[in-house]
């Protein structure tokens, strides 16, 4: 029979067990929410989107910008781990890079209002900023590689490069209903394509 002090140990790393799926469940509401409605929806409606009690929310993140970076990291995690996976389980290496890039585009749909939502603290927006570099230029990178070894991409593509000319398509999409930034970042995608003669030589 276990001890009391195993029973114990137990029921505590089933509390941070459960806590880690509530958390996580908090990040995932909240960046569907932020997609929809912007950073500055209604906390109640995250926690609802979450199925959790606003005692719950504010336990994990007492402040707004608390939970707007937590879910920021969240994403850029998760944008980056994807990276290795989709080069392992997508038809080519191009076909990676492009469902790659859809999920970075999301990350920048839901990236919108972020400088607000923190205000006037810098250290903050500035740590972001690197984290975005440090995880995400690494991911882009391997992406890169691997589609120009492959032969799908023409080479000397920068990562930097590429990841800003999507940010740059996607300022506005806010604004204007009519404008979809996916269709030109589509057609950016196609202009990275290696160029093959008929006869199946590179040109």
């Amino acid at each position: 029979m276990p001890t009391a002090g195993q029973a114990k140990g137990a029921s505590a790393r089933s509390k941070r067990a459960d806590a880690v799926r509530n958390q996580q469940t908090l990040l995932d509401a909240a960046a569907e929410v932020f997609v929809r409605s912007g950073v500055d929806a209604p906390i109640r409606e995250i926690a609802a989107r979450a199925g959790v009690g606003l005692g719950t929310l504010y336990r994990h993140f007492p402040t707004r910008a608390e939970l707007v970076t937590a879910v920021y990291r969240h994403q850029i995690d998760a944008c980056a781990e994807a990276g290795p996976n989709l080069l392992a389980e997508a038809a080519s290496p191009f076909d990676a890079l492009r469902q790659w890039t859809d999920l970075f585009v999301d990350f920048l749909v839901t990236k919108h209002g972020l400088a607000d939502a923190l205000q006037s603290d810098s250290d903050r927006f500035a740590a972001l900023h690197t984290h975005f570099l440090d995880r995400l230029m690494p991911a882009c990178a391997q992406l890169l590689d691997a589609a120009t070894e492959a032969g799908d991409i023409r080479p000397g593509i920068q990562p930097y490069e590429l990841m800003r000319g999507i940010g740059n398509l996607c300022i506005g999409r806010d604004t204007d209903p009519r404008y979809d930034p996916r269709r030109l970042i589509e057609l950016l995608l196609q202009g990275l394509r290696q160029q093959h003669s008929p006869d199946g030589d590179g040109t």
